[in-house]
């Protein structure tokens, strides 16, 4: 099971937010490339980018940083927020960056969603992040309420997807634990592999989402518990 550190970049500056509010965020770092080098030192794989501020916006804002990141680390490296189009994924990959995370556009236009993956294939994944069973989009801010989680999960296998995230947003930045029986019952229900993200808090949260890599939980996203100092991503690392 891959353990993934999230860099979320708001103004220039690595922050964590709390149930995804733009309002109640805390700011960890001033230099987001630093921070993915520490990362990279303590024995991270992946990392995870995510560009708040071009999520919120529709247009990548930060995407300078993070082609910054992906030319000066040694690992591969995802980025996501507000990548809307063909033209910007092109500009991502062709940049170093490994794979490209798509959201609301991918949760709102089936036939851009049908069209990158069958362009990008394994470069592209979707980030489906979720309210109370239903998708979120324009940052979180805004809800999809005719879009089930569930329901989009499958859309994305009928098109070829192997693989996607799967973010509880009440859970994320909480410090409460993921959510293990959403998590696992998406994973049955589907036949995808997940990478589950929100709400670690200890390692002993990653110990039950390993105890579900069987049934397809492939990787664990962690932001807050990391900055926090709640575990080190060594000791993380060791448990996967």
């Amino acid at each position: 099971m891959l353990i993934i550190p999230a860099i979320d970049i708001k103004e220039g500056a690595v922050v964590r937010l709390f149930q995804g509010k733009f309002s109640d965020q805390k700011v960890y770092s001033k230099d987001p490339a630093k921070t993915a080098k520490h990362w990279v030192a303590q024995g991270a794989q992946f990392l995870h980018i995510v560009d708040l501020d071009g999520a919120s916006s529709g247009t990548p804002v930060n995407i300078g940083i993070a082609k910054e990141i992906a030319k000066n680390v040694s690992i591969p490296v995802e980025f996501g927020g507000g990548v809307r189009n063909t033209e910007t994924i092109r500009d991502l990959l062709d940049s170093g960056v490994s794979r490209v995370v798509l959201g609301t556009r991918a949760a709102c236009d089936s036939n851009f969603l049908k069209n990158s993956f069958a362009e990008f294939k394994n470069k592209v994944i979707v980030s489906i992040d979720a309210k109370d069973g239903k998708v979120s989009t324009q940052g979180w801010q805004e809800d999809s309420n005719a879009l089930d989680a569930l329901d989009f999960a499958l859309a994305l296998k009928e098109i070829g997807f192997q693989e996607f995230i799967y973010t509880d947003i009440s859970k994320d930045g909480t410090l409460q634990g993921p959510s293990i029986k959403q998590v696992k019952a998406l994973a049955k229900q589907t036949g995808l592999k997940i990478i589950a993200s929100g709400g670690v808090s200890s390692l002993d949260d990653i110990r039950k989402l390993k105890t579900l890599e069987k049934e397809g939980v492939s990787g664990v996203i962690i932001g807050k518990a990391l900055y926090e100092g709640k575990f080190t991503l060594k000791e993380a690392v060791k448990l996967s």
